[in-house]
């Protein structure tokens, strides 16, 4: 019965949610088939245990990686598989993971959609990253014995009053958790008032420390510049992640010649956010009309696009490290407004010089962190920080410096998370030669 009316709960939510990306963007959700539970086929099991590693979005599953690497490496040779909630993340973790382990969409909160999907990955284990809980997809992992964890967990102010005002209907999700482990003293503190056992819940710090990596490739920052038409003798700021209305607030702030280079962090605001500067160069349509890579490329064809260009929009999904690299100083965006802030980790690992607003809330124990080595500014007025390290460029030197010292300190997180979720598995045996998954569960 508590079932069936979480299933009609979350239809009616369903169906408010397709309404208002309709009204907002002109076209229904596209993707609630492949959400459905039905995968394309059956997924491939290799020998070893099964994890299955959750991640919401591209920046979750950015932030897993590091753990993929770490538990693939393990003795235990585990077997796993990811999932993703949203197109983009799902796309991300294709373009990380595939061929090697399996990635799939994850389903919707439905009971026999989440019994679908578990019927067909049929995991050991479940690992979800940050705050990613659903009552009829734990309830499912329950009823067949599937022990579930949260790693890098973080729990907002603003989650934590959500969840405390449903009271009995959360407390059981949280009791369920064999693991939690949390990024700061205050997200542990806030899982373990929800619930979770004190013994279950432990401080294991941020996996993004990890996740961040100075590995961009120069030839694809170069190629990036040409195709958008960046002057490289002129300083350039990238504007990474940005959300509403904080565009606006950045070129209206711009230095004079200096360049700006805008990724907002929702595709459904690329279009919106071109039309700000008519004639704004877009990188998608770079892309569409760049060469073949055989084709030489004459002097006047890399410099013709948009030669007076001095705002440039980056609208695909993979690039932004690539786009750090090009930049002289970075803003990360989410943060001018009360949206919980964007990771500054990726920047701060090329050694950028990095400024995020006052409303990082999501990140607070990363940028607390950076702030303590100096490497990072926190500013309601990012242009006026970027224009001091312009004409002082001894002083973005130093908070780079910061930077590669606060990430030298914090690396290590993956593999003692690995360890950790590890020791969860259900069948020590797992590791042996002979070792054989359970049967499928027939819940007819």
């Amino acid at each position: 019965m508590i079932g069936l009316f979480r299933d009609l709960a979350l239809g009616l939510g369903l169906i408010a949610y397709a309404v208002r990306k309709r009204i907002g963007t002109g076209s229904w959700p596209a993707d609630l088939r492949s959400r459905s539970g039905r995968l394309a086929g059956p997924v491939r099991r290799a020998r070893g245990p099964r994890i299955l590693l959750h991640g919401v979005s591209v920046g979750e599953i950015h932030a897993l990686e590091p753990l993929v690497e770490a538990l693939a490496a393990s003795p235990a040779a585990p077997d796993i598989v990811v999932s993703a909630t949203t197109a983009t993340g799902f796309e991300q973790a294709r373009r990380i993971h595939a061929p090697d382990r399996e990635v799939v969409r994850f389903p919707l909160d439905f009971t026999w959609m989440t019994a679908r999907f578990l019927d067909t990955v049929r995991p050991e284990l479940v690992v979800l990253a940050e705050l990613e809980l659903w009552p009829s997809f734990l309830a499912a992992c329950a009823r067949r014995g599937i022990p579930v964890c949260v790693v890098n967990g973080r729990f907002s102010e603003r989650s934590f009053r959500g969840y405390r005002g449903l009271g009995a209907l959360a407390r059981p999700m949280f009791r369920q958790l064999a693991l939690v482990t949390a990024q700061t003293a205050t997200y542990r503190d806030r899982f373990t008032a929800m619930g979770v056992p004190a013994g279950r819940a432990v401080v294991g710090g941020s996996l993004k420390w990890d996740a961040a990596r100075a590995d961009p490739d120069p030839a694809e920052a170069a190629a990036l510049a040409a195709a958008l038409g960046i002057d490289r003798s002129r300083p350039l700021v990238v504007a990474g992640s940005t959300g509403p209305g904080e565009e606006e607030v950045l070129m209206r702030g711009l230095p004079g010649g200096c360049q700006l280079l805008l990724a907002p962090r929702n595709p459904d605001r690329w279009d919106a956010v071109a039309r700000l500067v008519p004639g704004m160069p877009r990188m998608s349509r770079a892309h569409a009309s760049r060469p073949a890579a055989n084709t030489p490329r004459s002097r006047a064809d890399a410099s013709r696009p948009h030669e007076a260009a001095q705002v440039f929009l980056l609208d695909t999904i993979g690039d932004l490290p690539a786009a750090y690299l090009l930049a002289d100083a970075v803003f990360v965006g989410r943060s001018l407004i009360p949206l919980g802030g964007s990771n500054p980790l990726e920047a701060a690992a090329l050694e950028k010089p990095v400024v995020t607003g006052p409303h990082h809330e999501n990140f607070a124990g990363v940028v607390d962190a950076l702030r303590q080595e100096g490497g990072i500014a926190v500013s309601a007025d990012p242009m006026t920080v970027v224009r001091g390290w312009l004409a002082d460029p001894q002083s973005a030197a130093a908070v780079a410096e910061g930077a590669r010292q606060a990430m030298a300190r914090h690396r290590g997180v993956a593999r003692a998370t690995a360890d950790r979720v590890l020791g969860l598995l259900p069948h020590p045996e797992a590791a042996t030669e002979g070792w054989k998954p359970p049967p499928k569960v027939n819940l007819s």
